[in-house]
């Protein structure tokens, strides 16, 4: 436990330092410790939240978040390159949708995840609340088609409101990377 933490805040330092081949360093010695899902968990996740906390307390410039992002997404890429999403036979393994938030890290790990463990699924992200209601005209209108597809919805109102899964009608809701996993497995019945 000590080494997680001297690691997240070597990771964190590294961040705020701008400092990309550091941080890199703490996260793929992290990976070979305990593999890529758990590493991004323990170590990138945290710290991310972290700057955006002390952003939002007055710490940090918005600028430092942003540089913060932008390198965790270059050590995604170096890290867990990606692919073209194909299992050889040219349809898709995972497919991701963002509602309205620009934003790619948070669905890169998530994707990279998945494609690590060989399954196929589309997932739904949200960054903001208001982005996150709209996973309810998804599900009506996937009802409407009747498709038959599962919805896992995840981000950031997820993880701050346990319930808004339910109330958005998701199949299910993450609230980290390695989540993804265990759910699509369990909604798809354990098949890979």
């Amino acid at each position: 436990m000590v080494c997680i933490l001297r690691a997240r805040e070597a990771f964190l330092d590294a961040l705020l330092d701008t400092g990309r081949v550091a941080a890199q360093r703490v996260l793929e010695s992290a990976c070979q410790e305990a593999g890529p899902a758990a590493a991004l968990d323990a170590l990138m996740m945290p710290a991310l939240e972290r700057v955006g906390a002390r952003w939002e307390s007055g710490e940090l410039a918005l600028s430092q978040v942003h540089m913060s992002g932008r390198i965790c997404e270059e050590i995604m890429e170096a890290l867990l390159p990606f692919q073209d999403g194909s299992g050889g036979d040219g349809v898709p393994q995972v497919a991701i949708g963002v509602l309205e938030d620009y934003r790619a890290l948070g669905k890169r790990i998530v994707l990279s995840v998945l494609r690590a463990s060989g399954i196929r699924v589309l997932l739904v992200s949200a960054l903001m609340l208001r982005s996150a209601l709209r996973i309810k005209d998804l599900v009506g209108a996937l009802g409407k088609a009747r498709l038959a597809v599962k919805v896992v919805a995840g981000g950031v109102p997820f993880v701050c409101d346990r319930r808004l899964g339910d109330e958005v009608g998701a199949d299910a809701a993450g609230y980290s990377a390695s989540d993804a996993v265990a759910i699509v497995r369990r909604l798809l019945g354990g098949e890979r």
